[in-house]
């Protein structure tokens, strides 16, 4: 080839690889756009962010006698057991206590342990794994312990490990492989053998250099360059890089994949089979910095196949999304619920995406004046409840993508913080009760109630049951982290964890003000009997405590989690394990976690 040929050959070459990457970058990333350098970046977050404090904006992130089990425990195969409530079915959330029909491992302050669980006679430690850090959640995978655990607080030098056990020997866990990424521990979800954990790094300019974002894929720490970040064109007032990893738990040798978005401080995060979407707010400012006005809710949907991770599409909504179950995927279209306005003036939306987070249709400015306190998105329906001064409940049909409409809605006392599914003609809520005020546009919050919902009539949905614990004080953190919830339909079985709050009511001869807060008497969990065959459908069959000695405030003691396996329901706190028979709640066998067994330290 002669050199002219040659040279011109090359060029071509050169043309063609920028306009390939180039379309790479806007096909994968839609809007969204890679530095071209790390004088870019560090331009970019001068221009648009204002000076980093962790203190001027904390973090906020986006279960006797005929009591009506439908079968009995004796009739039932072994290897039965909870599972984490979860959102979406197939995407396994991690959590601080996991079981696997046999054993049960959990998070005790800075250890995993791994307990013999089935049957509850064999209940013993068979080994703890020793935590250099702060251990956060953990999943099961076959043979395999994965473990999520944060070194330092949360700053810029905070850093999130993943690290794989090999469980096949429960008595001597093996250490396979540790993973490390820069910035404090968000999320996880777990589809098939690929983990996928998204970690957030303040975005800092210090001593006049960014602070750039580090993975440790088993070998060395190695730095994410400013030209692999992505990012949109968004003046905020906090940043932080969040990076996602894909993880292969049963492959030791597989390298995992990551990217790295630079996105506001404020992100919500939901995952369904095939995509991790980030729900970012973004704010209006007065002169003085401070926030105004919710305006948006930028989104970036994430692709994921195994290690297969690309940016696939950006698009935004007004308002704020509330959490993970504000959002969901269907049938090719992305919904989400948010709330716009302020306080004195809020406003709530639904919004309908298609796969490139175009909007596609809307409900807006739904129960004027309120704000939305929990939504469950399931198949073609929407349940949405908003709250100021009485708790409308709504149910929304989404059957028609491009047309939502609000099919029915209830006003009661109250509000629901989280809904869960009882069958396709019932919905569970857990919030709290609520007395109106006598002057002003809000309500007293009072115990902790559960609602059972009848909406087999859409137009028409009806509260046919409730039950109030304690008085105002109370709570539970079913109001906060779902995976707490035990919920069983087939055994009518419904478990709540709550700390009870009771006023005495002998010091207000003139009636109890509905703002007087109780004292905390008593935690542990409330079991229910949950049936619609039974004209009591909500019933309370009995209480469990680890409390001793009436040292309600001790928190070793206070119950965390439930699970059951096969007839046997087990309580867990950070100082020990109770089982007690589900036939009839009488407890038959304890472990204190005083002797711990084999040590294995992590790595």
């Amino acid at each position: 080839m002669k050199t002219k040929e040659f040279v011109v050959f090359m060029s071509l070459i050169i043309v063609f690889s920028v306009l390939t990457l180039n379309l790479d970058v806007d096909y994968c990333a839609a809007k969204l756009h890679r530095f071209r350098s790390y004088w870019e970046l560090k331009e970019f977050l001068s221009l648009k962010a204002h000076k980093y404090t962790l203190d001027d904006h904390p973090i906020e992130f986006a279960s006797s006698g005929d009591l009506g089990l439908t079968k009995t425990m004796e009739s039932r195969s072994l290897n039965e057991y909870s599972k984490t409530n979860i959102q979406v079915d197939g995407v396994d959330e991690a959590d601080i206590v996991k079981t696997d029909g046999e054993y049960i491992y959990l998070i005790s302050k800075h250890y995993v342990i791994i307990i013999k669980a089935y049957p509850p006679e064999k209940l013993a430690i068979k080994s703890k794994i020793y935590v250099n850090g702060t251990p956060k959640e953990l999943f099961i995978n076959g043979e395999r312990l994965v473990v999520f655990y944060q070194n330092g607080s949360y700053s810029e030098t905070t850093t999130t490990f993943i690290s794989v056990y090999d469980i096949s020997e429960r008595k001597n866990p093996i250490f396979c492989r540790k993973i490390g990424v820069d910035g404090y521990y968000l999320a996880s979800r777990m589809i098939g053998n690929y983990v996928y954990v998204v970690a957030g790094k303040p975005a800092v300019v210090k001593e006049n250099e960014v602070l750039l974002p580090r993975v440790y894929l088993g070998e060395k720490w190695r730095k994410i360059w400013a030209t692999e970040i992505y990012y949109s064109n968004i003046a905020e007032y906090y940043y932080r890089f969040i990076t996602i990893v894909a993880l292969n738990v049963q492959e030791d040798f597989e390298r995992p994949a990551y990217k790295t978005l630079l996105v506001g401080w404020e992100t919500s995060i939901y995952v369904s089979l095939k995509n991790i979407y980030l729900a970012m707010i973004h704010y209006s400012e007065s002169s003085y910095g401070n926030k105004v006005n919710i305006i948006r809710t930028f989104l970036n949907r994430i692709h994921i196949d195994g290690d297969n991770i690309f940016l696939a599409a950006e698009g935004e909504v007004p308002g704020k999304v509330l959490n993970q179950f504000s959002m969901d995927e269907y049938n090719g279209y992305f919904r989400i619920a948010t709330t716009s306005g302020n306080p004195s003036n809020w406003r709530n939306n639904l919004y309908i995406l298609n796969m490139d987070l175009d909007v596609v249709s809307s409900l807006e400015n739904i129960a004027p004046k309120e704000r939305i306190y929990s939504a469950r998105f399931i198949g073609n329906t929407c349940y949405l409840v908003t709250f100021r001064k009485v708790d409308p409940f709504f149910v929304i049909d989404l059957s028609n993508p491009t047309n939502p409409e609000i099919l029915g809605e209830l006003k009661i006392s109250g509000y629901s913080d989280y809904l869960h599914l009882y069958d396709e003609n019932y919905v569970i809520g857990i919030g709290k009760e609520t007395i109106p005020a006598k002057h002003g546009d809000f309500s007293w919050y009072q115990g902790v109630k559960i609602s059972l919902y009848n909406v087999a009539d859409a137009t028409n949905p009806k509260e046919i049951a409730k039950y109030e614990i304690g008085d105002r004080g109370s709570d539970s953190p079913i109001l906060r982290d779902h995976k707490a919830f035990l919920f069983d339909e087939e055994r009518n079985l419904l478990v709540i964890p709550v700390s009870v709050a009771k006023i005495n009511k002998s010091k207000y001869p003139e009636g109890v003000p509905p703002f007087t807060c109780g004292n905390l008497v008593w935690q542990g969990v409330y079991v229910f009997r949950i049936s619609l065959t039974f004209k009591e459908k909500i019933l309370l069959r009995g209480k469990i405590t680890h409390i001793e000695n009436g040292d309600v405030h001790n928190t070793l003691r206070h119950i965390k989690r439930v699970l059951y396996i096969n007839g046997n329901l087990y309580t867990i706190s950070d100082g020990k394990i109770e089982v007690h028979s589900l036939g009839d709640l009488t407890e038959i066998g304890e472990l204190q976690f005083k002797e711990w067994g084999r040590q294995i330290d992590t790595r």
